[in-house]
């Protein structure tokens, strides 16, 4: 675990999101963000009411890994769902109106944990399925290929920036794989519209990606990077009470955006990355809209596909 920062006149300006009678106070800070050492349990209480815009969880799955000494990953069935209950209604809790609140885990656990969303009161906005690489198939049932990230909001989306992914092309000839029936000339020169099936998500297996000290699974970038754009404005507050290998933190620094950690374990891992920046960064084309831009604004969308039917008809209403 990471030397404790020490407490400095500036501090409590750093921290507005504590209730007035915590005692939390974070081992590391930057200009963006702040880590909290210790179980999300004891910290998320002391957050305020209604101070982050986007949740970001990535709990431990419950399959037996070592994580460290204090992360208990073998919990009976119930007893596992029991304790996701509790983090997730203090993420809940210290969610803003229109926040946003993103769940990743195994399919399994995410159907349990989606529906606990709802009768949370909880809006279900999207299932994310994110295509696993190189799998392991398992006797007597179908090949598992994805992970899924649940996106929830709290009432009514306050935040949703459109993002397009690019044309999709052969990695062989270079050729597009589609022809869209067509009408390629009409799409938008954008891209098309992300889709909530990701298959564009890289591994994370070379060290140039994450830390040697810590041998876990770590997410891509390129998970976070849609997370944020999606959901936050420059500047907005982002919670990861699972800090893990620190992607999220590193993501919203990259990005301007502010965020509190929470780790149980490999603080010092996540120090290191943001302090020395020695990690890469899996590239990203993708394109995303200005929220504030014609195509962003509620009540129009910006179909990936113009149909030859719509072209006609604004042509008629430009004349």
């Amino acid at each position: 675990m990471g030397e404790e920062v020490k407490a400095t006149a500036q501090q409590p300006e750093l921290l507005p999101f504590l209730r007035r009678n915590s005692t939390a106070r974070p081992i590391f800070t930057t200009q963006h963000g702040a880590l909290f050492g210790g179980d999300c349990l004891d910290i998320l209480p002391q957050l305020a009411d209604a101070c982050v815009d986007t949740v970001f969880a990535d709990p431990p799955f419950n399959l037996g890994k070592e994580y460290g000494d204090g992360v208990n990953d073998r919990r009976a069935d119930q007893e596992y769902l029991d304790w996701c209950h509790r983090w997730i209604d203090e993420c809940v809790r210290v969610l803003k109106p229109g926040g946003a609140f993103f769940l990743y885990n195994l399919p399994k656990w995410n159907v349990e944990l989606g529906h606990y969303l709802m009768r949370q009161g909880m809006q279900f906005r999207h299932w994310i399925a994110i295509n696993i690489k190189f799998g392991l198939p398992i006797a007597g049932r179908l090949y598992p290929s994805h992970y899924s990230l649940i996106y929830y909001a709290k009432g009514k989306a306050k935040t949703f920036r459109r993002i397009r992914t690019p044309i999709e092309t052969c990695r062989h000839c270079g050729g597009e794989i589609k022809d869209y029936g067509g009408h390629r000339g009409a799409m938008n020169p954008d891209g098309v519209n992300l889709t909530d099936v990701w298959n564009d998500i890289p591994p994370v297996r070379h060290w140039k990606f994450k830390s040697k000290k810590r041998r876990a699974n770590a997410l891509s970038t390129k998970v976070l990077d849609r997370v944020v754009e999606m959901s936050t404005e420059p500047g907005g507050l982002l919670l990861d009470p699972f800090g893990g290998s620190g992607t999220s933190y590193a993501v919203c620094e990259r990005k301007g955006r502010s965020w509190l950690g929470i780790e149980l374990e490999s603080t010092d891992v996540i120090i290191e990355r943001l302090t020395e920046k020695d990690l890469d960064y899996h590239p990203s084309r993708d394109f995303v809209e200005d929220s504030a831009s014609a195509s962003s604004r509620p009540g129009r969308s910006a179909p990936s596909i113009v149909s030859p039917t719509r072209l006609r008809h604004r042509r008629a209403l430009n004349r």
